[in-house]
């Protein structure tokens, strides 16, 4: 399993844990069962082999960091989205700028790397405007909080 495979994967369970509302270990404990994951391989290829020691270290530091940190990353997405409702901001969106900033403030993950990989994530699953609009919160997001990138 690639990087991009399990970022994608964080972004499945910080999407369901929005419905779900579990601390992030429960969560995890739920959805990455052996049993889990191969229900889910029927419908989802991502999920067709269990992540390696590596990634699944990196999936459990972003889920668990993430849900710990929701209330600090929404006040960021609420200072950067200037002139957006944020209850307008879909939920897969908030979910793709959480980690994006998770991983950039905590996770020592370059920022060039996350936000690519967020507008990635963002084209998939939200679309070319909702790429753009992250692009645009992530872009104020580390010019005034990260100024040292």
């Amino acid at each position: 399993m690639s990087r991009r495979a399990a970022r994608e994967m964080v972004l499945h369970l910080l999407f369901s844990n929005e419905y779900l509302n579990k601390p992030g270990r429960e969560l995890l404990d739920a959805e990455l069962g052996a049993e889990r994951l191969n229900s889910l391989s029927a419908e989802c290829e991502l999920y067709e082999k269990p992540p390696v020691s590596s990634q699944r270290e990196y999936i459990e530091s972003s889920v668990i960091g993430v849900t710990e940190h929701i209330p600090e990353l929404d006040l960021y997405i609420e200072k950067y989205s200037l002139k957006w409702d944020v209850g307008r901001i879909s939920v897969i969106s908030k979910c793709i700028l959480r980690l994006s900033m998770y991983e950039t403030l905590y996770m020592n993950i370059p920022v060039g790397a996350s936000v690519n990989e967020a507008l990635e994530l963002a084209k998939r699953y939200d679309g070319e405007e909702a790429a753009a609009f992250i692009n645009g919160i992530m872009g104020a997001f580390v010019k005034n909080e990260l100024p040292n990138e």
